[in-house]
Order: structure tokens, then sequence, then C-alpha cells
């Protein structure tokens, strides 16, 4: 039976090998999605920021010490949100929670930057996120956030019969919605949507777009040729920077 992400998480055996990952030299987090996340960050001199599933928040640290105000995360995960706290102990001012991101109060032109790294392939309805995020930020404002892929979300011959991601097909991209995925020992709930869908949602809030991204590997980041190889054989992540009109 499939979890939600947050329930997922927070199983003991899932965890592990989820720190297990992200402790690897090579994980695609480091060497795929943090350097775009990074370079579409806006200034951050002053900046209160809120980060929506922040996971373990281990970018927050770097955050405050390029000059942001404030930083405030929250995670429906209480495992990653007591690594959470491990990792910014020495560093304030911050703040953090744990709720769900279809649950939390965001606050009325509150933050400089909403931030958002692979959470919302876990929210089943994207649009109301995303207004919500819209009210939240100042005239100005900036939304930046990463999802898998959804050359990934979709679904993949490989996950139904067992294959290696060698041979994954693309199928059913433009059916979107719930998708129960196999991932690091467990089975969780996904939810699949098209580059457009995301674009759309944005447009629609009232978004100015002003960048997407794909995961396109630097290969001045990988010593292993065959896993450069492999990182460029199809995007595991996609990233928008929008902005909130300043008005």
């Amino acid at each position: 039976m499939s979890d939600a992400g947050a329930f997922f998480y927070d199983r003991p055996q899932v965890f592990e090998t989820y720190l297990e990952r992200r402790q690897q030299a090579t994980s695609a987090n480091d060497t795929l999605e943090l350097p775009i996340i990074r370079a579409l960050l806006p200034g951050l001199t002053g900046a209160d920021i809120l980060d929506v599933g922040c996971g373990d928040a281990a970018i927050a640290s770097e955050l405050l010490d390029a000059g942001a105000a404030h930083y405030t995360g929250f995670d429906s995960s209480e495992r990653m949100i007591a690594l959470a706290q491990k990792h910014l102990s020495d560093h304030l001012p911050m703040t953090l929670y744990q709720d769900f991101i279809e649950s939390w109060p965001f606050e009325t032109e509150a933050h400089d930057l909403v931030l958002s790294r692979l959470a919302f392939h876990y929210v089943e309805t994207l649009s109301p996120i995303f207004a919500r995020i819209y009210q939240s930020l100042k005239p100005g404002g900036h939304f930046v956030f990463s999802v898998e892929h959804p050359v990934i979300t979709s679904h993949q011959q490989s996950f139904k019969n067992k294959g290696s991601s060698a041979g994954w097909a693309v199928e059913r991209y433009f059916e979107t919605g719930k998708r129960d995925i196999p991932w690091l020992g467990g089975e969780v709930v996904k939810y699949h949507r098209t580059v457009e869908d995301h674009f759309q949602a944005l447009q629609e809030t009232g978004f100015s777009i002003l960048s997407l991204r794909e995961s396109r590997p630097d290969p001045q980041r990988f010593t292993d040729r065959k896993l450069y190889e492999k990182r460029a054989r199809y995007p595991l992540f996609l990233f928008f920077k929008a902005q909130k009109p300043d008005v």
C-alpha cells in the first residue's frame, strides 16, 4: 500500500535509505538540483524566506549566510523536521514547523522569497497552493521551486515491470494525477503533471514567469563519466522562477 509523502518519509527504513543516498557525493540533489536552485535565487540581503516542504533544511544556513534576514521552514515529516533542527542549531534567526503544505497558514505579504525543493509532486492540487503562495509574497517577491520532471512522474514502464532506468518509457503523459511509485524501498504517492500544467498554474495565479530550467548536467560536476552520460539521457528535475508583480 502506498504512503503519502509525510508518512512515507517517517517510515524508519525509508528514512535511513534516504539519508544514505543524500550523503553520497554523487547525489542527484547535489549535482543536478541544488546548483540550478542557487542560480535561480534572487538577491538575499535582508530577505524573509519561507521554505515550503523544507525537508532537512540543509540549504537554510547557506541562505542565512548569504544575508537573508529570516528563514522559516516547514515540512510534514516529523523525522525531516528533527533533522532540520539539528542542521540549524547554530543558525538564527530561523523558525521550523511541522505542518502540511495544504494546511499551512500562509500569511499575507510576509515574504520576499518562497522556496520549495522537490515537494509539490506530493501535493494533489497545485493551483490553490500557488494562489496562497502568491498572497504570501510581498509585491515584487519571488517564487523559486523544483519538482521531479514530468518525464519522471509520468508512467514509467520500468516501475511497472521492475526494470531498470535504461528501459524507461514515457507513457500516459497527458493522463495527469495520482501515481503509486516504488521508491527508497517502499511505495509512495506522487502526482504527475505536465510541464504545461505547472506553467499555466503559475500564469493563471498572476505570477510573471522569469525562468524555466531543466536539470541539464554540468560535466564539471562529475568525475564519473558514465554517471554524467546517464544523467544526460533524461531530465530528472524541472525548475521555475516566478515573481509577484511589484505594483
